[in-house]
């Protein structure tokens, strides 16, 4: 079958966030999905496939190389790239996804190199400071808050102080959270209106951090949104390979939008 390997959120090779995307023709067994992307080895693998359904066009899953996840936004954006750019889905037309535990999420061309996602929008809900997280992430922090996608959001003083984040990976694990969203305001002067990363050690490998991701601008969207005045954003996810996520508040939705790059394009023989 077709595996692509796709970088999100980026308009270069080698930027924004890598995910693998298997182009499938029938279903397949979870534990074989997972398998696979333990083997790719990006932060998610999306596997798709076409399916009979008057609301949807595709069935769509990701999984991590530990665990399989509810949402992803960076990994749909490289699916729905794969499929435009294999012909496996009409140029002009959006792409339905239906998933499991995220409802139907469409995604269509918006612009030349563009794709928007329609996403459900995830404010965090104020919470006290978990215990022992500013330790893990050796800044102060300030507002905290919790998502349904159980990720903490938390905001620190700048821009630079997110930039220069250098947490004690294993005391962040003991943290009970999917992942961490740490955010802060621009800098003054900035082509975008607020920063983030996000680290996750729990469900990624290696040092727990994602390159640029989709489902915590669900989250950062709203809180920004409200912070700032505006529901048009535009996101920077400050990790060392970067990648921009413009964002737009509708109601209960929020709409994702950035580009994809294509730089890997095989066929899996397993």
């Amino acid at each position: 079958m077709r595996m692509l390997v796709v970088d999100a959120f980026t308009d270069r090779p080698f930027a924004g966030n890598p995910a693998a995307v298997c182009l499938l023709r029938d279903a397949a067994d979870a534990g074989w999905m997972q398998r696979v992307a333990a083997e790719m080895r990006h932060s998610e693998t999306a596997f798709v496939r076409p399916v009979d359904d008057p609301a949807a066009d595709f069935e769509l899953r990701w999984f991590t190389p530990l665990v399989e996840v509810a949402l992803c936004g960076h990994a749909t954006l490289g699916a729905a790239h794969a499929l435009y750019a294999t012909g496996a889905a009409a140029p002009g037309r959006p792409i339905r996804f239906r998933t499991l535990r995220s409802g139907v999420l469409t995604v269509e061309r918006d612009g030349p190199g563009t794709l928007s996602m329609d996403f459900p929008a995830c404010p965090p809900r104020p919470v006290e400071v978990p215990e022992g997280l500013a330790e893990a992430l050796g800044v102060p922090v300030g507002a905290a808050g919790r998502t349904d996608q159980n990720d903490v959001l938390v905001e620190v003083a700048d821009e630079e102080t997110v930039r220069r984040l250098a947490p004690d990976v294993p005391a962040l694990a003991a943290i009970d959270a999917r992942g961490v969203i740490v955010t802060a305001a621009a800098a003054p002067g900035a082509e975008h209106d607020f920063v983030s990363r996000f680290l996750a050690p729990r469900v990624l490998p290696g040092d727990g951090e994602d390159p640029v991701t989709g489902s915590a601008h669900c989250a950062l969207a709203p809180y920004w949104a409200a912070r700032l005045g505006r529901d048009v954003l535009t996101g920077y996810q400050a990790s060392p390979r970067g990648g921009r996520v413009r964002v737009a508040l509708r109601g209960d939705r929020v709409v994702l939008s950035g580009e994809a790059v294509t730089v890997l394009d095989g066929e899996l023989r397993v």
